[in-house]
C-alpha cells in the first residue's frame, strides 16, 4: 500500500523523503500513515530501483566562487527529490484497478480511498462494496461478543465493545451513503 501511496502523491508533484511524509500523514491521516523513515527510504530505492521513480539532488547550495577561485566547501546535502517516471504512472494506474480483499481492510482501503478522485467507477464500487461487508462482519462479530459476554465483562470492556460496535455501525452507514453515490453516478457531496 506504501507503494500506491508513494506512486500517488509523486504523481501530484515531486518531493523529498520528508515532504513526502509529511503528505502521507496529511491525505491519509496520522493514524494511518504512521510511517516511518526506516520503511519509507526502503521503499524509495525499491520503486527507484523498479524505473518506477527517480531521484535528483536538489536545493544545493549555489557556488559564489570566481573562475579562478575554487568553490565553497559547505557541509550541507541537497536534498534528494523524488519524481514519478512514465513507468511509475502506468504502475499507479495499474495499482489504482486493483480491487481484491486487500484494499477492504483498514489501511489498504485508506490509501485506496485517498486516491478514488482518480480511480474509475467500477472499481470505487467494488472496493467499497467489499468494504462495507468488511466492516459487517466486524460489526457482526462484535454484537456476537456482547451477547455472549456482556456479563463476563467488566464495565469498562463493555464500554469499548459498545464504542467498536457504534463506529462500525457508522461506517456502513456512510459506506452505503457513498455506494449509493457511486451508483447514481455523483461524487458525494461535501460538507464543510
Amino acid at each position: 500500500m506504501l507503494d500506491l501511496a508513494i506512486l500517488g502523491l509523486l504523481h501530484e508533484s515531486p518531493m523529498h523523503g520528508y515532504e513526502l511524509r509529511k503528505q502521507l500523514a496529511t491525505k491519509l491521516g496520522a493514524f494511518r500513515a504512521a510511517i516511518s523513515y526506516g520503511s519509507l527510504y526502503p521503499t524509495l530505492r525499491r520503486l527507484q530501483a523498479g524505473g518506477w521513480i527517480t531521484e535528483s539532488t536538489g536545493g544545493e547550495p549555489q557556488a559564489t566562487a570566481t573562475a579562478t577561485a575554487p568553490p565553497l566547501l559547505t557541509g550541507r546535502r541537497g536534498r534528494v527529490v523524488y519524481k514519478i517516471t512514465a513507468e511509475g504512472k502506468e504502475r499507479f494506474q495499474e495499482l489504482l484497478g486493483s480491487a481484491g480483499p486487500e484494499t477492504y481492510d483498514d489501511a489498504g482501503f485508506g490509501v485506496h480511498f485517498a486516491f478514488f478522485a482518480r480511480t474509475d467507477r467500477a472499481t470505487r464500487l467494488r472496493i467499497l462494496e467489499g468494504r462495507r461487508r468488511r466492516v459487517e462482519e466486524r460489526r457482526e462479530g462484535l454484537r456476537d461478543v456482547l451477547q455472549r459476554a456482556a456479563k463476563q465483562l467488566d464495565a469498562y470492556t463493555l464500554e469499548l465493545q459498545r464504542h467498536g460496535l457504534d463506529a462500525c455501525e457508522r461506517e456502513v452507514r456512510w459506506l452505503e451513503e457513498l455506494i449509493a453515490h457511486e451508483r447514481s453516478g455523483k461524487p458525494p457531496e461535501v460538507t464543510p
